[in-house]
């Protein structure tokens, strides 16, 4: 079955990035009547739908998931699911004590129910969240989460490293964090899956048997390979090579 399946990283932070946001939503739930929004990365469930019901600037019904007293029940009466932003851990973790990621991998998968996932909502939809930026603020069940895509996703990726000043009117130094490519290369130790490090602004969208690349680049990283930058436009297949 054909699925349709947009996944972002965010940052948008500027009008033509929100103007690209708002167009691909639309076009990814095109065919919907009812988009349940799950709003669990954020503690804020209430304030958080009505943000996003508003910023999405979808038509139809918007409604929030953890509105319904079975949230399980609730995928039987819409026909798209976007899952927001915000800490990995937390969404996560109500994902699986509300007993959701069977289910929404069988509406997704199986009755071919439009996804998309921005940020953690990205993170989620990959084999497990082990890919995630966000600080772990809670337990988790399992590190396993939809398993809609065959890869990981970084998302916020920026190649090298941060430099910061202390002062206003200071010097530039070096900050000696992990990067995001030193984090996958830790990734990269124990999994094998290929990992997409997601620019800010950039979309990956489901495209037949193919993932497209809108917006802006993204890197390419395997085990035991050098990080490939790719730009918008590439087509990619489920492990990440270019078609």
């Amino acid at each position: 079955m054909s699925m349709k399946i947009l996944l972002g990283s965010g940052g948008v932070g500027t009008d033509e990035r929100k103007a690209m946001y708002q167009s691909l939503m639309s076009e990814n739930f095109s065919d919907c009547d009812k988009v349940a929004f799950v709003p669990y990365a954020s503690d804020d469930h209430d304030g958080y739908t009505e943000r996003m019901s508003e910023f999405s600037g979808l038509e139809g019904d918007f409604v929030g998931i953890h509105e319904y007293e079975d949230p399980v029940s609730a995928l039987g009466e819409v026909d798209g699911i976007y899952v927001g932003g915000g800490n990995t851990w937390l969404l996560v973790r109500e994902l699986h004590e509300r007993g959701l990621v069977g289910p929404i991998r069988e509406a997704v998968m199986s009755r071919g129910i439009p996804y998309a996932g921005v940020s953690a909502g990205a993170n989620v939809a990959c084999p497990t969240m082990q890919t995630t930026n966000d600080m772990p603020i809670t337990m988790v069940p399992s590190y396993e989460t939809l398993g809609l895509v065959p890869f990981q996703i970084n998302p916020h990726y920026y190649p090298g490293g941060i430099w910061f000043r202390e002062e206003e009117d200071g010097g530039f130094l070096k900050h000696f964090g992990e990067t995001r490519s030193r984090r996958v290369s830790e990734f990269h130790r124990i999994r094998d899956e290929p990992v997409i490090g997601l620019f800010e602004g950039s979309y990956l969208r489901q495209n037949g048997d193919f993932f497209e690349l809108l917006g802006n680049k993204a890197a390419l990283m395997r085990k035991g390979e050098e990080t490939v930058t790719v730009s918008p436009g590439t087509l990619l297949s489920g492990d990440l090579t270019t078609a």
